[in-house]
């Protein structure tokens, strides 16, 4: 499990799966940043993980200040399905 911090907005929700670091990922949660002060463009704070990690993220048996955080433009992200309603 880990935090991805997605600049730009690429249209991706709770739910959602995306291929990133050579593996399918799915989308646990997503928060959306620079609304109002932040940067020109918005920022999605998603934390992601594998279908096993599914069950202990539900269960909040994590840290959240302790996962690993990584970076990418909304263009690079590779998404399967959007997650929500919407699909790819």
């Amino acid at each position: 499990m880990k935090k991805l911090i997605v600049h730009g907005d690429p249209g991706l929700r709770k739910d959602g799966v995306i291929n990133y670091d050579g593996e399918e990922m799915r989308v646990f949660s997503v928060q959306r940043q620079g609304e109002y002060h932040g940067p020109d463009e918005p920022q999605l704070w998603c934390t992601i993980g594998t279908d096993d990690e599914r069950e202990r993220f539900e269960k909040k048996e994590y840290v959240p200040h302790w996962l690993d955080v990584d970076t990418i433009d909304a263009e690079a992200l590779d998404i399967v399905k959007k997650g929500g309603d919407l699909t790819v």
